[in-house]
């Protein structure tokens, strides 16, 4: 009888530890922050400001303001959860190619910003950045392009589902991070585990604004399905690229993701 309890005890305790663990390190499993930055935008020859950020709850964000001197509009970028905006420089160098202004902004806890990173802190960030660009700037809502990528898609969803941006667009994202979790580790019981949602679903439908949305189906991290059923979800008009390679691919050299996103910036709000 030992021996049974034994066989069938020692592997219930050991998933029960594992069950525990992904509960109080899943915060860990989510966010990525680096302080060190990597580079600045003058690297590749692009003029920069940097600007300090407050948010309502204390926290100063760090971002680059990149200008472009004859600019059809302003992209809002927000980054995904591993390191800090200096490894954005050549997303932000081909936005600045098609005549866009940039906003970069480090989330809480990443980089030179100060906080920890947290769903509600992040919601945080994209409310002060949309504040920074509207009433500091003084930029019109309307030539604004959110931007987001992976889990950028969530503050940048819910800025958009909460403002009259002139677009969003989205590039590798989910319908929510507890299906993404769900997917990733099968075994645990995610659902009930998750203390992070960033449910673009719930928020996409609220969107008034055009939708792009590129993903590749070889995405490893973001499932690709994930993405059509919240393009399936989004209001019209809405536009879904397809494009290639891993989760981290280098999508700017893409002649597809290229000629999307130009023809998305020239077709709607931001145009000749």
């Amino acid at each position: 009888m030992r021996t049974v309890l034994a066989f069938v005890l020692i592997p219930v305790g050991a998933y029960a530890v594992l069950v525990a663990l992904a509960y109080v390190f899943q915060h860990q499993l989510v966010f990525f922050p680096t302080e060190p930055l990597v580079g600045t935008p003058d690297a590749l020859g692009l003029a920069y400001e940097d600007v300090s950020i407050s948010t309502e709850d204390g926290e100063t964000l760090h971002g680059w303001w990149i200008p472009h001197e004859e600019a059809r509009g302003t992209v809002l970028f927000f980054h995904g959860n591993a390191g800090n905006i200096s490894g954005r420089v050549g997303t932000a160098r081909f936005f600045v190619e098609a005549r866009m202004n940039v906003l970069l902004v480090s989330y809480r806890g990443y980089g030179q910003s100060t906080g920890s990173p947290s769903e509600d802190g992040l919601y945080r960030d994209a409310d002060a950045s949309w504040r920074y660009l509207t009433e500091t700037r003084g930029v019109a809502p309307a030539s604004i392009l959110i931007a987001g990528r992976s889990l950028g898609s969530g503050p940048a969803t819910y800025l958009a589902s909460r403002t009259a941006p002139g677009g969003l667009l989205l590039e590798s994202a989910f319908t929510s991070l507890t299906d993404v979790g769900a997917r990733a580790y099968p075994m645990l019981p995610v659902r009930w585990l998750s203390r992070f949602e960033f449910d673009n679903e719930a928020r996409i439908a609220q969107v008034n604004a055009p939708v792009l949305m590129i993903h590749s189906p070889d995405d490893e991290v973001v499932p690709y399905d994930l993405g059509r059923t919240l393009f399936a979800a989004a209001p019209e008009p809405k536009t879904f690229v397809d494009i290639q390679g891993g989760h981290n691919a280098m999508r700017t050299d893409q002649p597809g993701y290229r000629q999307a996103v130009r023809t998305f910036i020239r077709e709607n709000t931001f145009g000749e």
